[in-house]
């Protein structure tokens, strides 16, 4: 099995974990539901990925940060669960799980699980996004929208699309459901490194907002902004959040 198609199982089978989570805690608290689906599911890919690759090291949201990767030539960075909260909430289905490779100084593999969608994005090949629409979609969190959004917004005379968490926001450009996405501060590597993986495999344009590369498997894994944007629409977006 492929790097690529051990992400996109790995990450489609903790999704379908997390459904089961989620329905056999219906009637428990939001609280009870995230803890349950952060633990079970990161165990099932730490048990997974042990299996598989025992050769490699992981970095994990929910794992103890293993210092052995700093050294390590792979590294598979893992969200077991993003957006804890959109999952705590029935009914939602703006969370993701995600599983990225790290090579030797690149993000090689990459998927991004949608489970509540029934949808898995994967490398190597992603589809492009269709044809943008006439107003830049500018995706942000539901409730509390970043200033540097909102400016790029204004730039370009676009909308907002709400959404919950960073890998469904990522995964709505990659579907063309929004044109834009800028974050400014919050994230770690284990947020944006399966996202941007497929983003990229899709054509997309990738930095942080000062147009630098994203860098991953760092000593500190915080990586608190980026850009995933349609690749005809980085300059204009880096002339808000670069200048």
């Amino acid at each position: 099995m492929t790097d690529h198609e051990l992400a996109g199982r790995l990450a489609t089978e903790a999704g379908a974990l997390l459904l089961d989570v989620r329905a056999e805690l219906a009637q428990a608290t939001a609280e009870e539901r995230k803890a349950a689906g952060d633990k079970r599911s990161h165990d099932f890919l730490m048990a997974a990925l042990a299996t598989e690759r025992p050769e490699d090291a992981v970095l994990s949201e929910e794992g103890v940060d293993d210092p052995v990767r700093l050294s390590a030539r792979r590294v598979w960075i893992v969200d077991p669960l993003d957006g804890t909260r959109e999952f705590s909430e029935l009914g939602r289905a703006d969370w993701a799980v995600h599983v990225a490779l790290w090579e030797e100084g690149e993000l090689v593999a990459g998927a991004v699980a949608l489970p509540a969608q029934g949808v898995t994005l994967a490398t190597p090949t992603v589809v492009a996004p269709p044809a943008g629409a006439d107003a830049p979609r500018v995706v942000v969190s539901r409730t509390r929208p970043p200033a540097i959004a909102l400016e790029v917004r204004d730039a370009l005379g676009g909308t907002l699309v709400e959404m919950g968490s960073a890998g469904a926001k990522v995964a709505s450009v990659v579907q063309g459901i929004s044109d834009v996405y800028v974050h400014a501060g919050g994230q770690y590597e284990w947020d944006s490194a399966a996202p941007v993986a497929v983003a990229r495999a899709a054509g997309l344009f990738t930095s942080r907002l000062d147009g630098s590369p994203l860098v991953y498997n760092q000593r500190d894994s915080k990586l608190p902004d980026l850009i995933v944007c349609r690749p005809e629409l980085a300059e204009a977006v880096l002339a808000v959040t670069a200048g």
